[in-house]
């Protein structure tokens, strides 16, 4: 599949899909990147004196983290694929009714580590549970929220895993090689799928180019967004209020 790390004549216009502010999610498999990334666009979108909520799911709240806690590094409490299916999936409907929503109401720029489509490259594809039921589920439980922009951040799995090595790493991190190219393979299709959503950036590449990258499209989806003025100097001519 063709990286799409910089806009060409076959890229497709990124559409708003929310009401009020902006939903842009990141996405990528083990060592992609995406916390570091997250930081350098928090960073940056302060600093223009932007409305803006960053958060991850699983987590975000304190419910949140006490779930992500129990899937992901609570090693006496094994699980199913069914049951950590469900757990996340409890997680993003307190995460979207509680956070999320409320935010995006407020005008404010949500930038969401992980949504859906890990639900859908992790669990479906490399759980192997059934497709579509893992898409009526994740749907029911973010009320059908969708995201304005996704940055996938594309790696090959021995890398992610390499650069990860010495870190400390969750339950899905310690998964053979084989469950994250069955991973990666799945956000691919995604991403050939939703040319409209979804801008897959070349994480092989360093920190500063990848930031460039995702900055390109957050930036072309930025004259989408009218945010609510703050009658402060900065913010006025930050967003032009």
């Amino acid at each position: 599949m063709e990286i799409t790390s910089l806009p060409s004549k076959n890229s497709k216009p990124l559409k708003k899909r929310t009401n009020s502010g902006l939903f842009i999610t990141l996405e990528g498999g083990d060592g992609a990147g995406k916390s570091l990334l997250i930081a350098r666009l928090e960073a940056e979108l302060k600093k223009r004196s932007l409305p803006l909520l960053v958060t991850r799911n699983p987590g975000g709240t304190p419910l949140g983290e006490r779930i992500r806690d129990l899937i992901l590094h609570q090693k006496a409490f094994p699980v199913s694929s069914r049951c950590e299916l469900l757990l996340f999936l409890a997680d993003r409907a307190h995460h979207v009714e509680t956070l999320l929503l409320p935010a995006l109401r407020e005008g404010r720029i949500v930038i969401c580590d992980r949504f859906n489509d890990s639900t859908m490259a992790y669990q479906a594809a490399g759980r192997g549970l059934d497709l579509q039921q893992v898409k009526a589920l994740s749907s029911f439980s973010a009320q059908g929220l969708s995201p304005d922009l996704t940055l996938y951040l594309d790696v090959d799995p021995a890398i992610g895993l390499k650069r990860i090595r010495k870190s400390k790493q969750n339950r899905l991190d310690l998964e053979r090689l084989a469950f994250h190219q069955k991973v990666r393979k799945a956000y691919l299709k995604i991403a050939l799928e939703e040319k409209e959503r979804v801008r897959v950036l070349d994480a092989h590449l360093s920190p500063d180019e990848v930031f460039q990258q995702a900055m390109i499209w957050i930036d072309q989806l930025m004259h989408l967004f009218t945010p609510r003025c703050r009658q402060d100097e900065a913010h006025i001519k930050a967003v032009g209020c």
